[in-house]
């Protein structure tokens, strides 16, 4: 009969957990490590060093750490105020404008057959491989006061749309939600599509009709596609920077300028960056805040 090792050989013996890890997995993390030292480098990194330049009085020649400084100026900045509530009423316009058109056209082309659906799906989606800044370009062109499409199809004359402030921001929007949310509509239309036939069924057997059923089983288990594009949406409408650059640089009397806008001219060109840090800290905690209500409000445990 064999006789039994101690405990400790045989503990000394078995392979950790980590190197067993390693020798299993390690093909897959050398594929996973150049990007993942990208991520570091040029996402991470960046991060961790925008937030300590938001401590700093930081700029071309300097930089010296000045505690909460940056953000009291931020609080009595008229302009950094402006800015808030400028891309706030971007977002609150162009984020339900997007989403309900989105929802209409993904339903219009569900009835369609497979072959139409993927047509509209692609002639849809065309417009957003266009750049922004080509969109943001046309959009000036439209709205010149002299030659301008809009002012010659509503025959009003030589109204400057982008250059009065109380009809710049306005443009701007207008602009946006005229343009076809894409992803939504494709993305909608996917999701409308795997919702099973048998639930209509039933429905249209009780006695429903197609806005009841559209009410009670289309737009519930829509919520996990609701969340995931209202979501985007508010971060791309909270990031918006090329449109208003391209179209009226912020101007006029800063009546377009947005958060992003104002950090690229802190940081570019007043060169202040650690003011500059401080704005995008600041974006970042509100996004995160709306980001976190809209998750509460439209969650879902069902997806299709």
């Amino acid at each position: 009969m064999a006789r039994a090792l101690p405990l400790e050989h045989v503990t000394a013996r078995r392979p950790s957990g980590r190197r067993t890890r390693w020798r299993e997995y390690r093909t897959g993390y050398l594929f996973v490590l150049p990007s993942l030292a990208m991520f570091v480098i040029f996402l991470f990194g960046p991060v961790i060093w925008s937030l300590l330049l938001a401590f700093q009085d930081a700029s071309l020649t300097r930089r010296d750490w000045n505690g909460l400084d940056n953000f009291r100026t931020l609080a009595s900045d008229r302009v950094f105020r402006k800015s808030l509530v400028n891309t706030a009423i971007y977002a609150a316009v162009t984020v339900p404008v997007h989403m309900l058109v989105a929802l209409v056209l993904a339903g219009m082309m569900k009835p369609l057959a497979a072959r139409w659906q993927t047509f509209f799906r692609a002639a849809y989606y065309l417009p957003a491989v266009t750049s922004v800044v080509i969109l943001a370009t046309v959009w000036r062109w439209m709205f010149n006061p002299r030659f301008g499409a809009i002012n010659q199809m509503l025959d009003l004359g030589p109204v400057a749309w982008l250059s009065r402030p109380n009809l710049a921001l306005w443009a701007v929007i207008l602009s946006a939600v005229l343009t076809i949310p894409a992803a939504g509509v494709v993305m909608y239309s996917a999701a409308m599509g795997s919702i099973p036939e048998d639930l209509y069924e039933a429905a249209s057997l009780e006695g429903a009709g197609a806005v009841r059923q559209w009410w009670d089983i289309t737009i519930p288990l829509l919520k996990p596609t609701s969340l995931y594009l209202i979501v985007m949406y508010t971060i791309w409408a909270f990031e918006v920077f090329e449109r208003v650059y391209i179209m009226t640089g912020g101007g006029p009397a800063y009546a377009t300028t947005t958060i992003v806008q104002l950090i690229f001219d802190t940081g570019f060109r007043d060169w202040d960056y650690g003011v500059a840090s401080a704005q995008a800290i600041v974006l970042f905690v509100i996004v995160a805040m709306v980001s976190a209500v809209q998750f509460r409000l439209f969650r879902s445990e069902v997806e299709y």
